[in-house]
């Protein structure tokens, strides 16, 4: 089976082409360039690179969140686009996961964070069983005090590690609490190899959409949706 995964749910991102779980090849590219810009062009480099087509392809795997509002509609647009052209189905994955995924062994409870911007985190619960990750509660878009709350209430005493691409965010907060800050593990941000993996699993287990029912979870309003709803609240007052 082929994946062809794609990342554009915050502005490192990219696309990666995997076989039987075997990475043919990737992009990654850091920019602050849109997607809407770059995500063809590097796209049609892989394809030269790999000898493969779109029409190849047995699964489409996208982030479908959290992250950019606009560049998660970038990606999930395009997954969108070429399940219904290919008729093939598409694997939504969490980018959350796949930061949880890349937690050293044996670690058992696993909490990915990443940047939300305005002062929050994205953040994820994980249980790890048999190599395989099992959500714990909904993902989190807190400040990364209300994070380390909500943990240990979830937890009920168990030991959680934390990982992130970017351990500084919670660096502070770990030492106010007088928790090491060499507690966090960081990881990777490239995650469309990751993504590729996932998509596996989620075929195996059935949990798989069409191009009608591919949704992004966004956990944040868009400002345009949380001004609107704003401008409603002040009118029923």
């Amino acid at each position: 089976m082929k994946v062809l995964a794609i990342d554009t749910s915050t502005r490192g991102g990219g696309l990666a082409m995997v076989e039987d779980r075997r990475v043919l090849g990737h992009t990654f590219t850091r920019s602050a360039d849109d997607f809407s810009t770059r995500l063809f062009v590097e796209l049609n480099q892989l394809l030269g690179e790999t000898r493969l087509k779109l029409a190849d392809f047995d699964l489409f795997a996208v982030v479908a969140g959290p992250g950019s509002f606009t560049g998660l509609r970038i990606g999930m647009t395009a997954a969108k686009g070429w399940s219904e052209v290919f008729g093939k189905p598409v694997a939504a994955l969490s980018g959350l996961e796949a930061l949880a995924v890349q937690a050293s062994a044996g670690t058992e409870i696993v909490v990915s964070v990443m940047d939300a911007r305005r002062g929050q985190v994205f953040a994820g619960v994980f249980e790890r069983r048999d190599s395989r990750l099992r959500r714990l509660g909904d993902d989190l878009l807190v400040r990364p005090d209300e994070l380390l709350n909500q943990v240990a209430e979830r937890m009920i005493g168990r030991e959680a590690r934390f990982v992130s691409p970017a351990p500084e965010l919670l660096a502070d907060t770990f030492a106010t609490a007088g928790l090491p800050r060499d507690g966090i593990e960081k990881v990777s941000d490239d995650l469309t190899p990751w993504i590729g993996q996932l998509a596996f699993e989620s075929a195996e287990r059935g949990e798989l959409v069409d191009a009608l029912t591919l949704d992004a979870n966004y956990i944040r309003r868009c400002d345009a949706e949380a001004y609107w709803q704003d401008v409603q609240t002040q009118e029923r007052k």
